[in-house]
């Protein structure tokens, strides 16, 4: 193998996990977007139920204040009542009398409905500030985390690229320049092995005299096919030593 491959090797490796490390670090920040959009959503819902449960239990009050308006009301017109003169009074007090305790009977039935209503919504908003805190609880400690973790990577592709500069240097620079276009034409692998005659990466054959030169490697040598450095790992043969 051409010594310059080990060193190509090693780039690559690095480049790889730069590469990584990039991505993870650019989406980090998304992922805490997505978990903090989660509960806010939930924060919604419960200011909701909240919202209706405080209109129901208004409604509720007022009713019950129409109610009571209604039975002065009633109270009223009976001390009136006692006092009429003619038939026709005391029938009209009379009227008004079962008016306001059927308006009563309304009000009274309208409650009853608000208030079943209400048992659901007062569950859920009880269930719910429950979960909520727990939620809240889990995403801080998740962004705390999250943020440990870009910390450590920014640290660690500190690291890396220092290296990968240093592993550069130690190429020539139209090695260099090599790897670069190689690099940004694949995307991904730059040097290849060579396995029974073929280009791992591309899975094509090479010409006989061209893989006899690659097995000297005397020389830094590219796939005819698709371009990438190419070397030969010769197989490893273990003697029973028994």
């Amino acid at each position: 193998m051409h010594p310059d491959v080990q060193v190509i090797n090693h780039i690559q490796t690095l480049d790889q996990r730069i590469a990584a490390l990039e991505k993870e670090v650019n989406e980090l920040p998304r992922y805490i977007a997505i978990i903090e959009k989660t509960l806010e959503s939930h924060l919604r819902k419960l200011e909701a139920d909240k919202a209706a449960l405080s209109a129901n239990q208004k409604d509720r009050k007022n009713l019950e204040g129409e109610i009571q308006v209604q039975n002065q009301k009633i109270s009223k017109l009976r001390d009136q009542m006692s006092s009429a003169k003619t038939n026709e009074q005391y029938r009209a007090f009379q009227n008004e009398i079962d008016y306001a305790e059927k308006e009563i009977r309304k009000h009274e039935d309208r409650i009853l409905e608000l208030m079943t209503a209400s048992e659901p919504l007062d569950i859920n908003v009880k269930t719910a500030e429950t979960a909520l805190k727990q939620e809240t609880k889990a995403v801080e400690a998740e962004k705390t985390k999250v943020r440990d973790r870009t910390a450590a990577d920014k640290a660690e592709l500190e690291k890396l690229r220092a290296d990968h500069k240093i592993e550069l240097g130690k190429l020539p620079r139209a090695t260099t320049a090599a790897y670069d276009r190689i690099r940004k034409k694949w995307k991904g692998t730059v040097a290849s092995e060579v396995i029974d005659g073929r280009c791992k990466a591309c899975q094509m054959m090479l010409r006989p005299q061209f893989f006899q030169d690659l097995r000297k490697g005397n020389d830094l040598m590219f796939c005819e096919t698709c371009g990438r450095f190419l070397y030969y790992n010769p197989p490893v043969s273990f003697v029973d030593m028994t």
